[in-house]
């Protein structure tokens, strides 16, 4: 569940808005069809990688805030499905060089009541992503990233809007385990391509504590 706000103006006008609260909420399953089994302590010490094949599927409904008389909305007030395939494969010497790749496409369901009366389209959004990853020691390893999404254009009241996307973005992500327990993960990404896409750097520094067992 996601929070967060948003402001414009409209370009030789007066008009402005802004809005903040809840944004649409995600719920994802996932599950392994190849390789990952389950293990023992004692077994993950020895574990050496194989390839790996999972699917997932991302559902988001319209639980954000919505207003049909507003141009600015943090939710979409429709739902959408992601299914996702995805691959890994490790290589190199000590396997400590691994590639995976992903392929998505986002289906929507329509807004019925975009700016208030009007009926809002959307073709599917394709994905395709990558990464090459290496493992310094088994509590450090750095990837390289690219992601690619396409089409997603929009039709309102029967009218294309001819806004097909293209947005093309790169970056980096470094994971550091001090302790068993404890992990640091930093990222940074930046948009290179980004056609009726948003253009952006982001930095994230996150933290994530395991529990549970010895």
């Amino acid at each position: 569940m996601p929070f967060g706000s948003v402001s414009g103006s409209v370009t030789g006008t007066r008009i402005t808005g802004s809005v903040a609260g809840a944004g649409d909420a995600s719920l994802e399953i996932a599950a392994l069809l190849k390789g990952g089994s389950a293990m023992s302590v004692a077994d993950f010490a020895s574990y050496s990688p194989t390839t790996i094949v999972g699917v997932s599927l991302t559902v988001t409904g319209p639980t954000g805030e919505y207003n049909a008389d507003k141009l600015l909305n943090l939710g979409s007030d429709r739902w959408s499905f992601k299914p996702q395939i995805a691959i890994s494969q490790p290589f190199g010497r000590e396997r400590k060089w691994q590639v995976d790749g992903y392929a998505s496409v986002v289906f929507f369901t329509d807004n019925t009541a975009y700016h208030g009366r009007e009926i809002l389209r959307q073709e599917p959004l394709l994905g395709i992503e990558g990464h090459v990853s290496y493992s310094f020691t088994s509590d450090l390893w750095t990837s390289l990233d690219a992601s690619y999404l396409f089409r997603g254009d929009t039709v309102v009241d029967n009218v294309d809007q001819q806004d097909l996307q293209k947005h093309l973005t790169v970056g980096t992500e470094t994971n550091w385990s001090p302790t068993p327990r404890n992990s640091l993960v930093f990222v940074l990404e930046k948009s290179v391509v980004h056609q009726n896409a948003p253009s952006y750097t982001g930095v994230e520094l996150k933290y994530f504590y395991s529990w549970g067992g010895r």
